[in-house]
């Protein structure tokens, strides 16, 4: 009989190191959950090879979900999905292209039938919704991830009730 807790783990992947800083706020809201993760950079165009191996590599060690960010063109969720059956949210990022990561969204967002990819808004709060998603989707097959996902909301709903409060008695 299991303990309802698994092994499992989320793999970040990033297209550059220029995508780290929106990133980081995937990586606090899993720490702040107590989610397992990794994080790299591969690229889908510059290394596909490493994105492969990667992929293949986290499957092995209980990879359940990955988390893919990446701008401009935006295939590196898209090629991640391509490679695994497990859960691919993508993060869309603005690459400063004057597009305002709107080319990441399209990108991310509009794939083919039968490969899909769970896609969040372009920027930090989607780095941030894509680390609560990774948390629920766990939280399915781990009862204390689950339960950390719900505090986590009871928290914000609080905060949302006493800037109420503090508001009114202006």
């Amino acid at each position: 009989m299991s303990d309802g807790k698994t092994n499992a783990f989320v793999a970040i992947l990033m297209g550059s190191d220029s995508d780290l800083p929106i990133m980081q706020a995937t990586v606090e809201i899993l720490d702040k959950l107590e989610v397992p993760h990794t994080i790299k950079i591969a690229s889908a165009h510059r290394t596909p090879d490493a994105v492969h191996s990667h992929i293949a590599e986290s499957e092995k060690q209980g990879c359940a979900v990955f988390i893919c960010a990446a701008g401009m063109a935006a295939h590196l969720a898209g090629a991640v999905a391509g490679l695994t059956t497990k859960p691919v949210i993508g993060v869309p990022l603005d690459s400063g292209g004057g597009l305002g990561g709107q080319d990441a969204l399209l990108s991310t967002v509009q794939m083919p039938g039968g490969i899909p990819v769970a896609t969040v808004a372009i920027g930090k709060a989607g780095a941030k919704n894509a680390g609560y998603l990774a948390a629920q989707i766990l939280g399915t097959a781990d009862p204390a991830i689950a339960e950390r996902v719900k505090q986590e909301r009871a928290a914000a709903a609080a905060a949302v009730i006493e800037k109420d409060a503090a508001l009114q008695k202006k």
